[in-house]
């Protein structure tokens, strides 16, 4: 009976003893452990390029007046990618921005960054800058069709206007032209590559959220469609600047009721069991009841506003109003902490428009990574514009 235990009988046929047993077992592992490290280096290469790629951060400095986008096939569907902007551009234009597929396959977002992108017609022609939050849904086209169209419009909308601007109306206006855009580029999408054609050959299935904040000297223009989010962070306070539309929002739910739509709960309230959001541009399909029309909020500055954060609900699903604020201000305050002496009756201090750049870049990265943490499921796209006076 011996015999027949296999493994730990020898080549004699002799049972083992406990010692030599033990010894054998122990040989048996170490030959395991060899087997898999060699294995592992066999393939090592190619995990270490996805880790490589993961891991990439791209500090881009100071590019002056130079426009900033994010684009997913420039970052690849895993990367991360981090964007400061320095001061000399004029005021509010820095910010620290990331981007992060996470734990989806495709990264589908993408963040629009226009400082100085138009003027108004004031008599002091004070400069507009534009910050842009997309998350594309069903394909990443939409979203990127609206960070390379949309802030064009909004402009044409202001040059145009030569009256003192009514934002609500302009804002409302220049989302429906992007939505008719999308439109009119759907019906003509046989001439595109787009993956998702593969799928909907008329790509009407396909939409995106936009948050946008136009900030002027004197005021904060925040207009959403989706469920992204703008956040204004005041003397510590988090003060939400949009609404997130979910479908069971009680107005948006008697909206498309009465449109002859239905919300069903299926993983979540989703418009005729589909989508997860009431109000996008795009989304053909599901016309008239996702709409592409905004909200619009104007919220007067004040010598108090410290940073305003714009994010897609990658972060919003697993992170707080009050927890984003809270981790964006300890960021922008820790810059106001001395630098430690590099010698005896020695200082050494970063210019201050410089770390100020640098406290947002740190506040959209670690926005990010918690959001991560935290295991959100979505991509990520973080946004933090520091809006401090006299900097």
């Amino acid at each position: 009976m011996a015999g027949m235990c296999c493994g730990v009988v020898g080549e004699t046929n002799t049972p083992s003893t406990g010692e030599s047993s033990g010894r054998r077992r122990r040989m048996e592992i170490e030959q395991l452990k060899l087997m898999a490290t060699a294995a592992s280096n066999m393939v090592m290469p190619e995990i270490n390029k996805k880790r490589r790629k993961v891991g990439t951060v791209l500090e881009l400095g100071e590019i002056g007046g130079q426009s900033t986008d994010v684009k997913p096939e420039e970052v690849g569907s895993s990367s991360t990618v981090s964007v400061t902007l320095s001061e000399s551009v004029g005021e509010n234009s820095r910010f620290g921005l990331t981007v992060v597929c996470g734990r989806r396959r495709d990264l589908e977002d993408a963040v629009a960054v226009k400082p100085a992108f138009c003027k108004t017609r004031s008599p002091n022609s004070n400069d507009l800058h534009f910050y842009g939050v997309y998350d594309g849904h069903g394909c990443s086209h939409v979203a990127m069709k609206c960070k390379d169209r949309l802030h064009e419009i909004v402009k044409e909308e202001v040059e145009n206007c030569e009256k003192p601007i009514e934002w609500k109306e302009m804002m409302v206006k220049s989302f429906s032209r992007m939505d008719n855009d999308i439109t009119e580029w759907s019906n003509n999408a046989s001439s595109s590559n787009c993956r998702c054609e593969l799928q909907t050959p008329q790509c009407d299935a396909v939409g995106s959220t936009a948050v946008v904040a136009v900030v002027a000297p004197d005021k904060i223009v925040v207009s959403n469609c989706g469920d992204s989010r703008a956040v204004l962070c005041r003397n510590g306070v988090a003060i939400p600047l949009s609404t997130d539309h979910k479908p069971d929002r009680p107005d948006e739910l008697q909206r498309i009721e009465e449109a002859g739509g239905r919300v069903i709960y299926w993983d979540g309230a989703r418009v005729l069991g589909v989508l997860a959001m009431s109000r996008a541009i795009g989304d053909n399909y599901l016309k008239p009841y996702v709409i592409p029309e905004p909200e619009v909020t104007i919220t007067e500055r004040t010598a108090e506003d410290e940073c305003l954060i714009i994010a897609s609900d990658g972060l919003w699903d697993v992170v707080s109003n009050d927890v984003a604020c809270r981790v964006a201000r300890m960021c922008l305050r820790s810059e106001d902490v001395p630098s430690p002496p590099r010698s005896a009756g020695r200082q050494f201090n970063v210019a201050r428009g410089e770390s100020s750049d640098k406290a947002c870049s740190d506040a959209s990265i670690l926005l990010t990574k918690l959001a991560l943490a935290r295991q959100t499921t979505d991509n990520v796209s973080v946004l933090v514009v520091d809006l401090r006076r006299g900097l």
